[in-house]
């Protein structure tokens, strides 16, 4: 009975998470990880901590792809600088890509962090301008051309900045020997063959393909070869 009390409490959130904190906690990581691993496998979403663990239980366990897929998920929810280093530092000490601390990565650190505020920002700048032109127009009074260019552009730029950094997207390679094609079939030529754990950029999808962005270059990878971020 109390076997299979402990079964029942297993396969609930809250039972599997407390018995797989508890075999983190006695530093059993292999079975902590197991545990997590299920947990995730039933569609429950990660915790903040438990990414951390997961990321320290690969870490320990030498798979560097699993840690980077872990970093980067929590990166993703919650961008810090430390995280972005440590990513880059990982990556760079077992010659993976992707991870580079460049402009891009620097950007979406900066508008996840505070994008919110600069976009409210924006939208009362650009209602105050949308103002002052509606007085003009009701009081019959000329606007020059340019500055309804200036003002479509404006808002143009600012659909652009809300919209874009949600839909980008990454993916880390997630075993070795995967094949990059120039074209969305596996008839297709290969173009590259990278390894596990490189990270790749998401810019679209075709069928069973994702069009994924790499050493400057626009390619085809099967959807089934890389953890989508």
């Amino acid at each position: 009975m109390i076997l299979c009390g402990i079964r029942a409490e297993a396969q609930s959130p809250a039972g599997s998470l407390k018995l797989a904190d508890s075999l983190f906690a006695a530093g059993e990581y292999e079975r902590a990880g197991t545990v997590y691993e299920q947990h995730l496998g039933r569609g429950y979403i990660p915790t903040d901590p438990m990414l951390l663990k997961m990321a320290y239980i690969q870490e320990k366990q030498g798979d560097i792809a699993k840690l980077l897929y872990y970093l980067q998920v929590y990166f993703d929810r919650r961008p810090n600088e430390q995280v972005l280093k440590k990513m880059h530092e990982i990556a760079a000490g077992n010659n993976l890509r992707g991870y580079e601390t460049d402009d891009l990565n620097y950007f979406y650190l900066f508008y996840k962090q505070y994008g919110l505020y600069v976009t409210l920002a924006l939208v009362l700048l650009g209602a105050y301008a949308f103002g002052i032109f509606w007085v003009k127009f009701r009081k019959g009074e000329p606007t020059r051309q340019r500055h309804k260019l200036i003002i479509l552009l404006y808002f143009t730029g600012l659909l652009l900045l809300v919209n874009l950094p949600e839909r980008y997207q990454s993916g880390i390679i997630n075993r070795d020997r995967v094949l990059l094609r120039g074209n969305p079939s596996s008839a297709a030529p290969v173009v590259e063959v990278i390894s596990r754990g490189h990270k790749v950029n998401i810019l679209g999808s075709q069928d069973v393909w994702l069009r994924v962005f790499w050493n400057d270059g626009l390619y085809y990878v099967r959807r089934d070869d890389v953890w989508v971020i």
